[in-house]
């Protein structure tokens, strides 16, 4: 048996004790069904506590373990079921744990964190002290740069919707491939498949936004109010994320597996695998929506080789016709840096 899957086994065993003792006559059926293993691998784990127990290995010091009537019939376990106790190092390195624990930026339900820490506080007495000197000399950071910058725009926002002040942000549009600068009331913080969004009444647009947290490049806390007006309501984040106009263009585009990042960056209205008739090279065809071609064509140059533009058709003698016109600049450069003033030949390996 692997270590992972003894390790999983243990914590079962423990688990089992203490509800079979408190749930006498179980049906072996319900009881495998409770844990979520076969009734044959049940049978197998009352084999195993048949023969545990306490030190002296009498047939007093084993667990009693009967089955054979199809129920589950559990008995000299009571210490095993007792709830563990830690000891003073224990609930130190918990709490150290548990208030490191909370220096982590994004970290969603802090609430809980708060209560399971206020909780072990109370239980670990006078070693509550000790743990608190000890998270205090603890220092741990677990980011990167990336991260760094998320956690700080994180808290910043979080200031502005405590304070209900207003916020200034840097935001990065990928849709035009833009850098604006919008002052914002912040509504809440969201997080939708594992990322974090602001939710707030855009002063820029004058309605609600949502707001990539990793696309703010810049966020500063105002010293003006900040709260939304009575028309702001937020949206169902979770079934309404993005809400792309029904005048804006399809596009489908073919994407070679280095460009494959493209479908968790940019909002796509599909993503299947590719077509057998379509481009040698593709493994997704993905279809967008864009009200301005002008952002999916810098992002087809800068993907290159990465990507083929499939609808509308017009679109993909575009994007060539500009790749055409930035290679022909390019060899006027080379020319230009090769050879000296009117056409002369620049200087020979020589010299």
């Amino acid at each position: 048996m692997s270590g992972s899957a003894s390790t999983e086994r243990l914590s079962r065993l423990l688990a089992m004790v203490p509800y079979l003792l408190r749930h006498q006559g179980l049906p072996l059926e319900e009881a495998a069904e409770h844990f979520g293993i076969t009734t044959d691998d049940l049978v197998h784990d009352l084999e195993l506590l048949f023969v545990c127990g306490t030190p002296g290995h009498l047939p007093d010091d084993l667990i009693d373990a009967r089955w054979d009537s199809g129920r589950v019939y559990l008995s000299n376990a009571d210490p095993i079921a007792r709830p563990a106790r830690l000891a003073v190092d224990e609930a130190v390195a918990l709490l150290v744990g548990l208030r490191t624990l909370a220096e982590v930026p994004g970290l969603h339900d802090r609430d809980a964190l708060a209560g399971a820490t206020a909780k072990l506080t109370e239980a670990a007495g006078e070693a509550a002290g000790r743990a608190a000197e000890a998270a205090g000399a603890v220092r741990v950071d677990v980011r990167t740069g990336d991260d760094a910058a998320l956690a700080d725009v994180l808290a910043t926002c979080r200031r502005g919707l405590a304070g209900h002040r207003r916020l200034h942000l840097a935001y990065l549009v990928p849709s035009r491939d833009e850098r604006t600068e919008r002052d914002v009331d912040p509504m809440r913080l969201v997080t939708v498949a594992g990322r974090w969004y602001l939710e707030a009444w855009c002063h820029r647009v004058e309605g609600v936004r949502l707001f990539r947290l990793d696309r703010i490049e810049a966020a500063r806390v105002l010293d003006a109010d900040g709260t939304p007006p009575a028309g702001a309501v937020s949206r169902d984040v979770h079934s309404d994320l993005f809400r792309p106009s029904p005048d804006d263009l399809v596009v489908t585009l073919d994407l070679a597996p280095q460009a494959a990042w493209v479908v968790d960056y940019y909002p796509v209205e599909s993503v299947q695998p590719a077509p057998e008739d379509a481009w040698e090279r593709a493994s997704l065809r993905v279809r967008l929506r864009a009200a301005d071609t002008r952002w999916v064509r810098r992002l087809l140059l800068r993907l290159g080789a990465g990507a083929r533009a499939v609808d509308p058709p017009e679109l993909a003698v575009e994007v060539r016709e500009a790749a055409l016109a930035a290679l022909a600049r390019y060899e006027l450069l080379d020319a230009g840096s090769a050879g000296g003033p009117a056409g002369e030949p620049g200087p020979g390996p020589g010299a």
